[in-house]
């Protein structure tokens, strides 16, 4: 927290086997390379410069010695879906409130994929509210209506639901996940909103609260590609949430949602745990159960503790299985290099080093203060971006997510990149996307500037960054 923070990326035209030197910073004896075209989007901490165009940064190589990164494209890892927010109800509101004009350039720069847009391509919903809600509500008010007679999605119909339509016509294959932070209040055994658990006489009826909820989704020309089970299920104290121990996650998922959405036709996917790198032991134990086991799609995880490391835990354990780093969180009014740094190395290079498959922060949208939370909820999550009436600023986590988003699109896959110095000292992580490039984040994890080469099958190249720097490079 607190070191200078300049975060860049450095786009070179032309396919990872084509000839090609750079570096980003020129010397008067280090001439550009011939025939290279060369795009820098350069962020500075003091807000001079944000995700800022400059031209003409890539030079030859001029000392082979300096450390590597070499990318092999051959060694291939797991496919990306994408990056993104959540999408919460406070969100949708503020960005509904807006005139028309402002709200669809702001949406465009969020979700097209032009020039002056970062191409967000993973959004999460809350499945009821979260606590960044207005206020606490759920689809089906009516006690023992076990048969879902009631359910309608209600309070989601006066802005999520349009706000969603509108990102949906900008980028109709954006990915959505769903995640319940708590069943209806009748269904726990505290009757409350914050804590409680779910009543083993209503699984079956919080399984068909899933079904219809898809179902209302895609009625509305929403479609869910996953669900988590529960949002943080060993932490009770949010407004809303509901503990769930391991073995009553995977005895609800093999007796009641597995198979309600088998008997539905429901091609969601189910996604456990959806909490944090410190509790590894949790999706493990729902791994165990067999019978659980082939309804699961993969294992979500959050790092507000432990170690981001604990991804690959899951993967080496069970490598059939999907990982998804769903949530990370910004305070207001945020520490813009620091967060950069941090983020870029644990949530985005460091949940893809680890087998992830997404990258979100929490969350797209707050107003000045951050007002719109439930009692008790977070009064101090920053959003990626913050709306005043029709105003907009941009906060560390639109710029975070836009240098990944922007070029490593859904359906890119992970590729090698090892470097020959202290990899701590030059956390990276790349990509082979569906356009044939190759993206490299590289981020300079140290006190002090490192000048280094970048290899890409015969494709070489010098640069350098000052501490704290962070480039993408696309080749």
């Amino acid at each position: 927290m607190g070191i200078l923070c300049i975060m860049f990326a450095l786009v070179v035209a032309g396919s990872c086997d084509s000839p090609g030197n750079g570096n980003s910073k020129p010397e008067e004896d280090n001439p550009p390379a011939s025939g290279i075209a060369s795009v820098v989007y350069l962020t500075r901490p003091d807000a001079s410069a944000k995700f800022k165009k400059q031209e003409g940064l890539v030079k030859t190589v001029t000392n082979p010695y300096l450390p590597t990164i070499v990318v092999d494209k051959k060694q291939r890892f797991q496919q990306v879906d994408g990056f993104g927010f959540t999408l919460t109800g406070g969100s949708a509101k503020l960005l509904w409130a807006m005139k028309s004009d402002a709200r669809a350039e702001v949406l465009e720069k969020l979700f097209g994929v032009g020039e002056n847009d970062i191409g967000t391509s993973y959004l999460r919903l809350s499945l009821g509210s979260s606590d960044l809600d207005e206020y606490t509500f759920s689809y089906n008010q009516t006690p023992d209506d076990v048969e879902m007679e009631h359910f309608d999605l209600g309070y989601d119909r006066k802005y999520l639901i349009p706000v969603l339509k509108l990102i949906l016509g900008i980028n109709p294959d954006i990915s959505l996940m769903a995640s319940p932070w708590s069943a209806p209040v009748w269904m726990k055994t505290n009757n409350a909103t914050i804590g409680g658990r779910l009543k083993q006489e209503y699984y079956q009826a919080y399984a068909l609260y899933f079904v219809k909820y898809i179902q209302q989704m895609k009625a509305e020309g929403i479609l869910i590609d996953a669900v988590t089970v529960q949002n943080e299920p060993l932490h009770g104290g949010n407004n809303p949430s509901m503990e769930m121990s391991p073995a009553e996650q995977a005895s609800f998922i093999k007796d009641y949602l597995g198979p309600a959405f088998k008997a539905h036709h429901i091609e969601t996917k189910i996604v456990i745990y959806d909490h944090n790198c410190d509790r590894p032991d949790y999706p493990l134990a729902v791994l165990a159960d067999d019978r659980a086991y082939g309804y699961i799609d993969g294992t979500a995880f959050h790092l507000y503790g432990g170690n981001i490391g604990a991804l690959s835990t899951i993967h080496d354990a069970h490598p059939d299985k999907s990982l998804y780093f769903t949530e990370q969180w910004i305070g207001a009014p945020a520490n813009f290099a620091g967060d950069v740094k941090w983020h870029m190395r644990e949530v985005i290079i460091g949940s893809m080093r680890n087998w992830s498959r997404i990258a979100l922060e929490w969350n797209l949208a707050s107003d000045p203060t951050c007002s719109i939370h439930t009692p008790g909820g977070c009064s101090n999550c920053l959003g990626a971006i913050t709306i005043d009436g029709n105003k907009v600023a941009f906060n560390p986590a639109y710029y975070i997510i836009a240098h990944a988003a922007k070029h490593v699109r859904p359906g890119s896959v992970r590729i090698e990149s090892g470097y020959s110095g202290n990899p701590d000292d030059l956390p990276n992580v790349a990509f082979f996307t569906p356009d044939n490039k190759v993206v490299i984040l590289v981020l300079n994890n140290m006190d002090t500037s490192q000048t280094f080469n970048v290899n890409c099958e015969g494709t070489t190249f010098t640069t350098q960054l000052a501490a704290g720097e962070v480039a993408t490079y696309v080749l």
